[in-house]
């Protein structure tokens, strides 16, 4: 069994695996594909898997699919880590943090997943009508029964982040963001801040959000880590990147890798200790992806990646 790079998770003692499997697309697949599929991330090396209540055609649909499927026994419940995120109303849409919502979704996920535990809830995204202190109660009836070990937000900025830890008692442990190699506001901010006229130094993440997680311990996780973040798609092979592809495929030459090793490997050798969450339903893309997990790019190539990417270097 190959294995791939751990990180720490957050500012805790507890570390968990650079690549990890989100679940959003097997709502359709067979108890069989489901289980190649973590199989696959289980023989990398991978055992975090990321849910959501909303993924799947109705509530909680992806989260039974895969308890469904896998079956698990208690023993092998605490070989791996279930991540899952609550806050968005499926049917609004529109995002809610309040006590009651929290709880009832948490509540949602346990059935579903056949699990008393859930390892780590994050906010999913923002609500501008959050009240830190329904948070902070929920957060802590949710620690305190035992249903709930850690906790993290995802799509959070800075100031977000703080409003919340203004009232809570846990540590957050992770903030899930979109990022690739083609959509890396988060990265690309920072390398031509102050300069004039350029769309690349303004801020959309409310700021430094890498930096930010880096100073106060929170895991990044890097979620459609394959999407351009335009209508393009994938980028691996898209014609609309065919310097990208260029490069990454001299890159996967060189590494004798394929060259979705090299997409995980951009975001992998980010010294922030990002965990890059794949969505893909294909069990060999897994294994492609996670030998890409310690890729020891230079920093030329991990520039080149960058700036073929799209993004400009001053």
């Amino acid at each position: 069994m190959s294995a791939v790079k751990r990180v720490a998770l957050g500012s805790t003692a507890t570390t968990a695996p650079n690549v990890v499997l989100g679940l959003m697309r097997i709502a359709s697949s067979t108890d069989e594909e489901v289980r190649a599929l973590v199989g696959a991330a289980r023989d990398a090396g991978i055992d975090f898997f990321d849910h959501a209540d909303i993924y799947g055609p109705a509530l909680h649909d992806c989260e039974r699919r895969f308890a469904e499927a896998m079956r698990l026994s208690p023993a092998e419940r605490a070989e791996i880590t279930l991540q899952t995120k609550a806050g968005i109303v499926k049917d609004g849409p529109y995002y809610d943090f309040s006590y009651e919502h929290i709880v009832s979704s948490v509540e949602g996920s346990l059935s579903a997943l056949g699990t008393d535990y859930i390892d780590i809830l994050l906010l999913h995204r923002p609500d501008a009508l959050v009240e830190p202190d329904e948070v902070a109660r929920a957060f802590d009836d949710l620690e305190q029964s035992g249903k709930v070990r850690a906790f993290g937000v995802s799509n959070h900025t800075p100031r977000q982040i703080d409003l919340l830890r203004s009232a809570l008692r846990q540590p957050l442990v992770a903030n899930q963001i979109q990022l690739s190699l083609p959509h890396a506001p988060a990265i690309a901010q920072g390398i031509a801040a102050n300069m004039s006229g350029l769309p690349q130094s303004t801020s959309i993440d409310g700021g430094g959000i890498v930096d930010y997680c880096r100073v106060n311990g929170i895991t990044l996780q890097a979620w459609s880590p394959l999407q351009s973040g335009t209508d393009a798609g994938v980028f691996l092979g898209s014609s609309a990147y065919r310097e990208l592809n260029a490069v990454i495929d001299r890159l996967a030459a060189q590494y004798d890798v394929p060259a979705l090793a090299i997409a995980t490997a951009w975001i992998t050798r980010h010294p922030a200790g990002i965990q890059v969450v794949l969505g893909t339903t294909t069990p060999g893309r897994v294994t492609e992806a996670a030998l890409g997990s310690d890729l020891p790019l230079t920093r030329p190539e991990w520039y080149e990646l960058f700036r073929a990417a799209g993004h400009h270097i001053p």
